[in-house]
């Protein structure tokens, strides 16, 4: 039977769980927004009312209310977000067995062999649409196509845009309404691909698809090959419950609430990060060889910052390991220019059960103190044993454990 996969896409999913929990917001604009005032104030989500007039997901709060005035702003509820997000994947788990999640508000399904049961592909998508509606109040849009590529672009680039939030890409009609697409449409193309393809004379999804692959591979490698299968719509990763249980990497980023312009204070920052990442790396059983840094600067007119890694001697998954090439590396980049974000991440994630042993880093000393605060914190709570340093004006642990990713809960 051939393959039938559907990408399942939440409209404009922060903003239409808010209008669900409150029938009173249905008729207005509405955005839901970060705070203003610890230097969040960024669009995250914009309910069609509010795209009308002219507000964009990623802008700040204060142009949003210049272009539209009346809007009704809210604070993100992410724990409402996450339970909502689990609910409507209950929901597809009725139809098929084969759900995977791509983000909060977008699932790929296989539904190849649940048309015996609920009927055609267009059959399902349009009784999924009612159960999502009626179970959640949230309106999807779903894409289908013959693998998760054609599904992902049909429902981006045709099923967000069409009356009926449903649009199928396969084979048949893939070179008549895919191909035309410019190139900047295609999922996997960002600004700087689309700008380096477009010095190639290609932009059009159609250009891509029938330009030679053997001079895209010589330009970007495995990944020019990669563009090509895309633009001929080619894709053999299958719909899989285990995408996400093996991560590459584990980091936190956060958004400073005022400019960090001393040693001092950016060190608490980084000691709070590393250990914030080092207990989600213990939480999975992994360890890491690589710590990276990245800090962006506080003036936007001229950015600045920059993103830089070192690889460990040995993987680790205790917060100082990671604090102190963490530091080592801001030390040796920053320009002592003010930063207003900072981000440490971990990769070359491997397994802790096994690892080679050192004579001279006290391991099994650090793992017992590290078992010990991870008990203290599941039992009571992330604050409650934290540095010292945490307690001075520059620590930010206890703002960011009232958060899910990096909003309010």
């Amino acid at each position: 039977m051939k393959k039938v996969i559907f990408l399942v896409d939440m409209q404009t999913f922060y903003a239409s769980v808010e209008k669900a929990d409150n029938p009173k917001f249905q008729d207005k604009p509405l955005i839901v927004s970060g705070d203003p005032e610890r230097r969040s104030g960024i669009i995250l989500a914009a309910c069609p009312l509010a795209k009308e007039a002219g507000v964009k997901t990623a802008e700040p709060l204060w142009q949003a209310k210049i272009k539209c005035p009346e809007a009704i702003i809210v604070r993100p509820r992410m724990q409402r977000y996450i339970e909502v997000s689990y609910q409507i994947t209950q929901i597809l788990e009725q139809f098929t067995d084969l759900v995977e999640a791509f983000s909060i508000d977008e699932q790929f399904l296989d539904v190849t062999g649940s048309q015996r049961l609920f009927g055609s592909p267009l059959e399902i998508a349009q009784k999924l649409q009612i159960a999502i509606q009626e179970g959640t109040g949230v309106y999807s849009r779903i894409g289908i196509g013959s693998n998760k590529i054609l599904a992902k672009i049909a429902c981006d680039a045709f099923a967000k845009k069409n009356k009926e939030g449903i649009f199928q890409l396969d084979s048949a009609n893939m070179k008549e309404q895919m191909w035309p697409l410019p190139i900047g449409k295609m999922f996997g193309v960002g600004s700087r691909m689309e700008h380096h393809l477009g010095r190639m004379g290609i932009q059009s999804i159609g250009q891509l698809a029938q330009f030679p692959v053997h001079i895209l591979k010589k330009r970007w490698g495995i990944n020019g090959e990669v563009l090509w299968q895309i633009a001929n719509g080619i894709d053999y990763s299958p719909v899989t419950l285990n995408t996400h249980v093996h991560q590459k990497a584990v980091g936190h980023q956060t958004t400073l609430p005022r400019d960090y312009g001393t040693l001092e204070e950016i060190k608490v920052i980084l000691l709070e990060l590393s250990e914030e990442v080092a207990q989600r790396v213990r939480a999975k059983n992994y360890r890491g060889n690589t710590v990276s840094v990245g800090v962006r600067g506080a003036d936007f007119e001229n950015p600045t910052g920059f993103h830089r890694q070192v690889k460990l001697t040995t993987p680790t998954n205790f917060g100082m390991d990671i604090f102190k090439a963490a530091f080592k590396l801001f030390c040796t980049h920053w320009d002592r220019l003010p930063i207003r974000s900072a981000g440490i991440t971990l990769s070359q994630l491997q397994s802790a059960d096994s690892y080679q042993l050192s004579l001279f880093d006290f391991s099994m000393r650090k793992e017992e103190l590290n078992q010990a605060m991870d008990i203290i914190r599941s039992k009571y709570g992330q604050t409650s044993i934290v540095r010292a340093s945490s307690l001075t004006k520059s620590g930010q642990a206890f703002a960011r454990a009232e958060k899910i990713g990096g909003h309010y809960k």
